[in-house]
């Protein structure tokens, strides 16, 4: 009786661990996407690639497995997007804002 108390307690806990670690590596994995999404957006904003600066992101992000919730680049080239990745537990995505720009924006 105590070894299946003992059993089910570890379960539990490994259970719990993994959705733990799972949260934080979906929210990393956001943020990855939204940094690269964002300084995408600065280097078609700046002409440093060719396209606009939002459609680029949203490529960006696609190709990271996460969807583009929000874009916008100001007149200094700077850009803030916001991007959702699917969490490996259903209802729990993960969203991340990134901001870039040329070198000394504000």
């Amino acid at each position: 009786m105590v070894s299946v108390g003992l059993i089910a307690a570890i379960v539990l806990l490994t259970t719990l661990t993994l959705g733990v670690v799972a949260g934080y590596v979906d929210a990393r994995r956001a943020a990855a996407t939204a940094d690269a999404a964002a300084l995408a957006a600065a280097d078609a904003a700046t002409g440093a690639i060719s396209g606009l600066p939002c459609e680029v992101a949203d490529r960006m992000a696609q190709r990271n497995g996460a969807r583009l919730v929000s874009c916008a680049v100001d007149t200094a080239a700077v850009s803030t997007v916001t991007v959702v990745v699917p969490g490996r537990i259903p209802g729990l995505d993960a969203e991340a804002t990134a901001r870039a720009g040329p070198p000394g924006s504000p």
